[in-house]
Parts: structure tokens; C-alpha cells; sequence
């Protein structure tokens, strides 16, 4: 299939980008990695596509206690970047897993937010680092806690006419501990279930519409009890909800393990 008509423009400024935002049927453009195989399946038929590719919003800024990485910053600079591999191990972790090489590429921290992909690595990574996400418009800048930003099914905070800039993350402490594990039918496909853990806030990805936070990991035995009574995962084409409730109790152990293992 061929993606529906729609008008095109590539503007060279963020307020120039936030004032096309605001017509109806706008839609940003950064890598284009998720966006694009929708048009061609006419699962998206935006009015008009704004790239935002040409934005000063690809840096990776490290403070005292936090480090900023821009919207238009690409999984392959996650993934390499020495910076993140220091101050934000799990983000760092997670990057490989997603897709294939040219996908990383092209493919962004700020795209893959904003798309709110339920099987997706970087929300469940943002939710359990407790990052804030930082959005832009012609109306001023907000912050948004990751936690409350993921609404539903493809579905977030982001208001119209707004932009993910960034996200601002903890920069780990000393006795910081982290994991990333995922679950896959093959490398590169989407996850049939993921954890990402950092101290005490683990979430779970690839078992519902929305990455699910597991509120009490403070044992081992209090985190499986809470995962038993709370986790009602939704199945998907290969995999029975009751086969993913299983692969993450899975993964809530292997996760106890590398935790302990790395004390």
C-alpha cells in the first residue's frame, strides 16, 4: 500500500516547528522508523507531516544529578554512547534490543516516546529510571513524570500542538543497581515480554497497553506476590495471556538474580 496524501514541510526552528504543530492534522516527523511503515499502511493519515530532523534537539547534556538527552538523539547513540553507558546504564542496555541496526540509525528517543508502542524498551526504561519528559510549545514548556505521561494504547500526555524536547533522567549513585532483560521470537522483532529494573521500580513492557509498574520490589517474595495478583497480561497473535504471565515471572526472577549478582 501507498500512504494517503499530505502536505510536507521541514522547518529550520522550534518555534517555527511548534506553529505548524498547531494546524489540524499535524503530525512531527523525527526518524520516521515507526511513523512511516503506518502511512504506508494507512494506519495514520496525517494532514501534514512536520520534519523535525533539521531541530537542535539531538544533544546528550550531563549535569550533577541528571543527564538530558535530546528527542532527536537515535538509538544507536544510546546504544555507543559512553556518556549514557556511566550515568544511565539501563538506557544504554536497552538500545541494542530494539529492531536492527539501520532502524537504530535513524530511530529516536523522543519518536519512540511519543509513539507510546506498548512492546516498546525506551517508556518501561523512562518509568523505571523515573525520568521527566520536557515538552515544548507556542504556549511555553511543561514537564511531565514518564508515570503519568503513557495514557493508553498509542496513547499519551502530549497535548496538540506539543513536542517531546527531551528527557531528563537520574544520573546513577554510587549502590545504583539496574537490569534490562527482554524476551523475543528473534532479535530485532518486538518484545513479547520485557523488565526494566532500576533499584526498587521494576515495569514490564509487552503486557498491556501501557508499560506496567511493579509497586513493590522491595523483596523477592514481595515482588512475585505482587506480580501474581496484579499482572493480567494481554495476549497477543503468538503468545496466550496466560504464556506471558508466565515469561514474566520469568524474567522477575532472572532480574532478582543479575540484582544480586552485581551487589
Amino acid at each position: 500500500m501507498k500512504a494517503p496524501a499530505f502536505a510536507y514541510a521541514k522547518p529550520a526552528t522550534l518555534a517555527e516547528a511548534l506553529e505548524l504543530l498547531e494546524r489540524p492534522g499535524a503530525k512531527a516527523l523525527a526518524g520516521g522508523q515507526s511513523l512511516i511503515p503506518s502511512l504506508n499502511m494507512r494506519l495514520s493519515a496525517p494532514e501534514l507531516l512536520v520534519d523535525i530532523s533539521a531541530l537542535p534537539l539531538a544533544k546528550i547534556e550531563a549535569g550533577k544529578t541528571t543527564v538530558r538527552v535530546g528527542a532527536l538523539v537515535t538509538h544507536a547513540r544510546i546504544e555507543k554512547s559512553a556518556e549514557l553507558r556511566a550515568r544511565v546504564p539501563l538506557l544504554a542496555d536497552a538500545a541494542p534490543h530494539i529492531a536492527h541496526p539501520a532502524i537504530r540509525n535513524r530511530g529516536t528517543l523522543g519518536g519512540s516516546l511519543a509513539l507510546a508502542d506498548p512492546a516498546a524498551e525506551y517508556p518501561a526504561c523512562a518509568i523505571a529510571l523515573d525520568a521527566v519528559l520536557v515538552l515544548e510549545s507556542r504556549a511555553g514548556r511543561r514537564t511531565v513524570k514518564a508515570e503519568d505521561f503513557f495514557k493508553g494504547l498509542f496513547e499519551t500526555d502530549l497535548k496538540p500542538g506539543e513536542l517531546i524536547a527531551a528527557a531528563e533522567f537520574p544520573a546513577a549513585k554510587r549502590g545504583d543497581r539496574s537490569a534490562f532483560l527482554e524476551l523475543a521470537r528473534r532479535q530485532g522483532d518486538y518484545a513479547t515480554v520485557g523488565l526494566a529494573v532500576h533499584n526498587d521500580r521494576a515495569v514490564f513492557f509487552g503486557v498491556g497497553s501501557t508499560p506496567f509498574l511493579l509497586r513493590d520490589f522491595s523483596s523477592r517474595e514481595r515482588a512475585r506476590a505482587f506480580l501474581e495478583e496484579n499482572l493480567s497480561p494481554s495476549p497477543d497473535l503468538y503468545h496466550s495471556a496466560t504464556t506471558k504471565r508466565h515469561l514474566a515471572g520469568v524474567l522477575l526472577e532472572r532480574a532478582w538474580n543479575t540484582l544480586e549478582t552485581s551487589r
